[in-house]
């Protein structure tokens, strides 16, 4: 029995033996019998010494503290102690199998690391070795009101320009949506890379849209608008990057900045008023340069927060090619709708000394006109001034100084001379400014109120007169006159073909000419705005109408020279001293004054007082529409001053004629009351001996007379004139 219990013993002896020797370095208190000594160290590769001290305390307030040591220190024999120097690296990823989806590196980062040109970040890195802390633990390396200053650690630079950006600001203060280093840089689209990397560029922006257009709490702290920012999408910059993949692009990091993004009030931010042309001219060079020289750029450099910097002109975020019509600096666009705000502004004119004049100038220029008609090759204010190097006119590097202006002039100008600068661009119809311009347009106007006032007066004397008489018609207070049946030749066919070409050319001259002075017209507007180019059309179609009533003119004289029945005409259409005595007789009709109506041959002074008109019209606008088709010529002849007076007098002529075809003119042939609705003699060339009674007494008479005397006949039942 003895003996029995002894073999017993002797095994249960064995087996103790190799279960604590299986039981080596198999828990916490195992390993630290060794690690526990602060004098344990190793030799590392960079052959510095490695403490291999661990401090229990620190290990039992982590969150591994439930965990052995060997649960992460693998792939040594724990029989063999102390266990050799070099063991198996800790692999987080054994348990945390899932983090790889939480920490996703960028290629370009793993290809950075694997050459050598960034350290290795492994686990430990971030997370801490034996005091490894959840990142949701408040005040736990890593957490949120930890992060920029843990990930500063590694990442100083950042560290110092994060804090007082506007994202550090936001973020400092708690406010919902306000980016943490990780809400950029953690994630598939994270951003690393070089600064012109086509897909950092992109992921860039997709992480900016992603808060700012997306998040609902961004949007609603963000003063721009989510239609602002979008803008970006189909501007300039984000088609280059987005549509054709120019990597050199800008996006919103380019501007902003990353980690020292701030607000365009604050006087650090890269999109501060003063920074904007600093900003801009990181990409292009070249012309913040020559902004640089520019009276614009003096200014900004200065401090001036009024003068206008990139966005002032181009935009924001909407930022379109010159090319695009839509765009603000495109031809048509560039004055109104960049020069006019501030150079028509009473407070910067008020300020600065500035004319608010000069924008109205030139919309009243040919220039301006024909810009707001559509025109695309017409000079604007940046043909002139520049764009990035405007200058006083006192300087003499400016375009527009007195010495440079033929050559400015002469980019659209071929041949342009010094003639060209002998007046003023800028023309005011004031007394002081444009004493010669103001009396011709001060003269006409007095004209025209004169004439088409007196023409009113009289017209409007003869339509009561013949209203009352032909009311008493219809009531039968008094007899009609009853005509015969035969017809009289009033215009031959040479006489209505000559009619037909000149009433066609004149109104086609008014309608291009005034569509030109009134672009925006209701019956012009349309026109431009559904119909680009239109514009060129219409300076096409006036001058080939100029050149038929030109040709019709010189025809005509022919007419008069040559034909018989022209130098009869001519002869019936000369003024007489009997023309002023009907006239002031027929005014004293209409009045009452006189019991007798004035008697009138082939032509009274109405037909000659239009006629002589015509004659006159036809030379003034024919000469002064010669001198502005051909500018370039006559400007060098008659300097600009003189050019700037043919315009003057074709302008206001123009309103002449037409107000006096209007009145006058028009009012006889269809609105008198004895011809109402029309006279047709125009399109048959006869009138009625009933028309003859009323209008031509006399003629009719003549006639009468002559066809006892000669029985012959032009025409079977039509009697010659």
């Amino acid at each position: 029995m003895i003996r029995r219990l002894f073999v017993l013993f002797l095994v249960l002896g064995t087996f103790t033996q190799l279960g604590a020797k299986a039981a080596l370095a198999q828990t916490r208190e195992d390993c630290l019998q060794c690690h526990n000594d602060k004098t344990l160290t190793k030799e590392g590769a960079n052959k510095k010494t490695i403490s291999l001290f661990v401090d229990e305390k620190v290990l039992n307030n982590s969150t591994h503290e439930k965990l052995a040591c060997v649960s992460c220190h693998v792939g040594f024999n724990p029989e063999e102690l102390p266990h050799k120097a070099e063991i198996t690296p800790v692999n987080c990823a054994r348990c945390h199998g899932k983090a790889a989806l939480k920490h996703p590196f960028h290629p370009e980062l793993n290809r950075a690391v694997s050459q050598g040109k960034l350290p290795k970040t492994l686990c430990q890195t971030c997370h801490g070795q034996h005091n490894v802390a959840s990142p949701k633990t408040p005040g736990a390396p890593f957490s949120r009101e930890r992060l920029t200053q843990d990930c500063g650690q590694c990442h100083k630079k950042a560290a110092e320009h994060f804090p007082s950006s506007a994202h550090g600001q936001a973020l400092a203060k708690g406010i919902k949506g306000a980016p943490n280093c990780l809400t950029c840089h953690r994630g598939v689209g994270f951003v690393f890379g070089t600064a012109d990397s086509l897909t950092v560029k992109l992921n860039q922006n997709k992480l900016c849209f992603g808060c700012h257009l997306d998040n609902p709490d961004v949007k609603a702290r963000t003063s721009p608008s989510a239609g602002f920012i979008a803008g970006y999408e189909t501007s300039v910059h984000g088609q280059a990057l987005e549509k054709k993949g120019m990597a050199d692009a800008a996006n919103c990091v380019s501007c902003h900045g990353s980690h020292d993004m701030k607000r365009g009030s604050d006087a650090t931010s890269f999109v501060n008023r003063l920074k904007i042309p600093s900003t801009c001219g990181t990409c292009h060079t070249k012309i913040a340069e020559v902004y640089g020289t520019s009276v614009h750029g003096v200014a900004v450099a200065k401090g001036s927060t009024d003068a206008p910097v990139c966005t002032s002109c181009h935009g924001e975020h909407t930022i379109l090619g010159k090319a695009d019509p839509k765009s603000r600096t495109a031809p048509t666009n560039v004055s109104a709708q960049v020069c006019q705000p501030c150079h028509e502004s009473v407070q910067l004119s008020a300020k600065y000394g500035l004319r608010s004049d000069r924008f109205k100038t030139f919309t009243d220029s040919y220039h301006g006109l024909a810009s707001r008609g559509g025109s695309l090759s017409v000079a604007n204010c940046a043909s002139c001034h520049g764009g990035h190097d405007i200058k006083s006119s006192k300087d003499s590097t400016s375009r527009v100084s007195k010495q440079n202006l033929k050559t400015t002039c002469g980019k659209c100008h071929p041949g342009a001379s010094e003639r060209f600068a002998q007046g003023s661009v800028h023309i005011t119809l004031t007394q002081e400014q444009e004493p010669v311009l103001y009396w011709v347009a001060m003269g006409y106007i007095i004209l025209i109120v004169l004439i088409i006032g007196g023409m009113l007066v009289h017209n409007l004397l003869d339509f009561i007169k013949k209203s009352k008489h032909q009311l008493k018609v219809r009531r039968g207070l008094i007899d009609a006159e009853h005509g015969g049946h035969t017809l009289y030749l009033r215009m031959s066919g040479n006489e209505r073909l000559q009619h037909a070409t000149l009433v066609i050319s004149f109104v086609t001259l008014v309608i291009t000419g005034f569509a030109l002075k009134f672009p925006e017209a209701w019956w012009v507007a349309p026109l431009h705005r559904n119909f680009p180019g239109v514009f060129d059309l219409r300076s096409l179609v006036h001058r080939i109408a100029g050149v038929v009533m030109l040709l019709a003119s010189v025809y005509h004289v022919y007419y008069l020279a040559f034909v018989p029945r022209g130098r009869q005409l001519v002869k019936d259409l000369f003024p007489v001293p009997q023309d002023l005595f009907d006239a002031i007789n027929m005014v004293k009709y209409n009045l009452g004054l006189s019991a007798e109506r004035p008697k009138f041959g082939r032509f009274s002074y109405i037909e000659k007082s239009e006629y002589w008109a015509l004659v006159w019209g036809n030379f003034v606008m024919g000469a002064t529409g010669l001198i502005l088709w051909f500018d370039n010529t006559f400007m060098n002849l008659l300097t600009k001053l003189g050019w700037d007076i043919a315009r003057t007098v074709h302008y206001y002529e123009a309103w002449l004629a037409t107000l006096a075809i209007l009145v006058w003119h028009i009012y006889f042939v269809i609105f008198n009351p004895d011809i109402y609705p029309i006279n047709l003699a125009f399109w048959k060339g006869t009138l009625t001996e009933r028309e003859m009674l009323d209008e031509h007494p006399l003629e009719l008479e003549a006639l009468r007379a002559r066809a006892i005397e000669d029985e012959d006949e032009d025409e079977p039942g039509v009697k010659p004139a």
